[in-house]
């Protein structure tokens, strides 16, 4: 930071080049943990901590007679019958499940300090260009309230009426959070990275927020889906037409409840849900190719390509995720690449918005 009569001179390369590489940093954390709670979910391993300890909840447990503790509690839930029957499980078996809900938590904590504590820093500092501290405090609220829906989450599924899952609706909820908090920290870095170049910051073009928002309706539908384990009913098999892109051997499916109406239907019937995420899935590609037809007429060629290998490979894990019969890391992929998606359309929408 360079100093002008004795007052800092804000914006600079030297202020902004950490900035950006500390908010792309977080970007691959939230990255990384949207994988990590694929693998709670996929594994049932997300009730298997049954208490939100936000401090204390860093330390697993560490004798007998706690493990002994943590796994009478999650015998008390209705998960435990309906998903291990009568024989129930081993303490082993119990410590693995445990594992991943326990890491996903402290990657959840590890993300909130590598956030927090150099953005105190860089306050302290002084070197926060103009305008940036509300959209940093607003990501920084974003990673609280992600905490704050993750346990709301989790305890839709630890109540006497619960099924053996947490809530449709509140893991929707969850992953939207973070993927949203994903693309604000990807926006905002693009910003700084502009202004590192001497650019204004781009702006939401309509057909960026056309295509932002044709994703954010796929990413609900996936997560409807996941959540209602919609994945499994497609009748799996490599190489099966009768899993893609027939659904037991129809193009539309049978046994779709109507009686509550279409929308009821929509985000509450697994058949129908699974079918509209594995459909509406072409018109984001359809969106996408015209996204990276723009990019490349502005010579942004870099984030064109990039656009298009996220949504091909997205496309493909999904099929081979319903081929393979949601085979965990297929699944897993699929989940990351969701992500990587998000990331890749951001910059496209932002590299359509930029100005000289």
């Amino acid at each position: 930071m360079r100093v002008n009569d004795g007052r800092p001179i804000i914006g600079t390369s030297d202020d902004i080049a950490p900035m950006v590489r500390w908010l792309l940093s977080v970007a691959v954390l939230v990255v990384l943990i949207v994988a990590v709670g694929g693998i709670t979910r996929l594994t049932e391993s997300g009730l298997s901590i049954t208490q939100w300890k936000p401090l204390t909840g860093a330390i697993p447990p560490l004798t007998d007679a706690q493990w002994q503790a943590e796994f009478a509690r999650y015998k008390q839930i209705p998960q435990y019958l309906d998903v291990n029957g009568p024989a129930g499980m081993t303490l082993a078996q119990y410590k693995f499940i445990y594992f991943w809900e326990w890491f996903h938590r402290l990657l959840a904590r590890t993300i909130g300090l590598v956030f927090a504590v150099p953005l105190a820093w860089f306050w302290y500092k002084r070197t926060i260009p103009g305008g940036y501290k509300p959209r940093l405090l607003a990501l920084l609220a974003l990673g609280g309230l992600q905490g704050v829906v993750g346990w709301w989450m989790v305890s839709s599924g630890l109540s006497a009426e619960a099924l053996d899952r947490v809530s449709h609706f509140r893991l929707a909820a969850h992953l939207l959070v973070a993927l949203f908090t994903l693309g604000g920290l990807v926006w905002t870095a693009l910003d700084l990275k502009a202004m590192e170049r001497g650019e204004q910051r781009a702006r939401l073009t309509r057909f960026g927020a056309l295509a932002l928002g044709m994703l954010a309706l796929q990413l609900f539908m996936g997560a409807m889906v996941a959540g209602l384990r919609a994945g499994y009913i497609a009748g799996a098999g490599w190489w099966s037409w009768d899993a893609w892109p027939l659904m037991q051997g129809s193009f539309f499916p049978e046994g779709v409840d109507w009686a509550r109406g279409f929308f009821s239907s929509l985000v509450n019937d697994p058949y129908l849900t699974h079918f509209i995420h594995r459909w509406w899935a072409w018109a984001i590609v359809v969106v996408l190719v015209v996204m990276g037809r723009r990019l490349k007429a502005k010579h942004e060629r870099l984030v064109s390509v990039a656009v298009h290998c996220a949504f091909g490979t997205q496309v493909l894990l999904g099929i081979f995720t319903v081929w393979s019969g949601v085979t965990l890391w297929i699944a897993v992929a699929h989940q990351l690449c969701g992500a990587l998606l998000v990331a890749a359309t951001v910059w496209g929408a932002h590299a359509l918005g930029r100005r000289g």
